[in-house]
């Protein structure tokens, strides 16, 4: 047996942690986007405030456990990042816009 053969190599492992890192980070933050963005939509449709937030962070993880069973059965690891860090960004832009208009 060649010692090669008996190092294993660290790429699986680096491929592994970026996957748990954007299942775990890139899900906080979809979710995160998601409750902000679902809580000012549903408070300006109408919506008690406390009862948009409670339905808002109820979908949310649900929403977040999607997304992070999501992460590790997608193939592309790139795009997983970026719909998740940058779905989340964007949700959470929207919520701010609509948060402003309320005001």
């Amino acid at each position: 047996m060649s010692r090669a053969a008996a190092v294993p190599s660290p790429a699986p492992r680096l491929r592994l942690a970026a996957r748990v890192g954007a299942a775990v980070l890139g899900g906080y933050a979809f979710a995160w986007g998601f409750i902000a963005a679902g809580a000012a939509l549903l408070f300006k449709a109408g919506m008690d405030f406390h009862d948009a937030e409670f339905l808002a962070s109820v979908l949310g993880l649900l929403a977040f456990l999607g997304v992070f069973l999501w992460t590790f059965a997608t193939r592309r690891l790139l795009l997983a990042w970026l719909l998740l860090a940058g779905g989340g960004g964007l949700m959470a832009a929207v919520a701010s816009l609509v948060q402003a208009s309320i005001v």
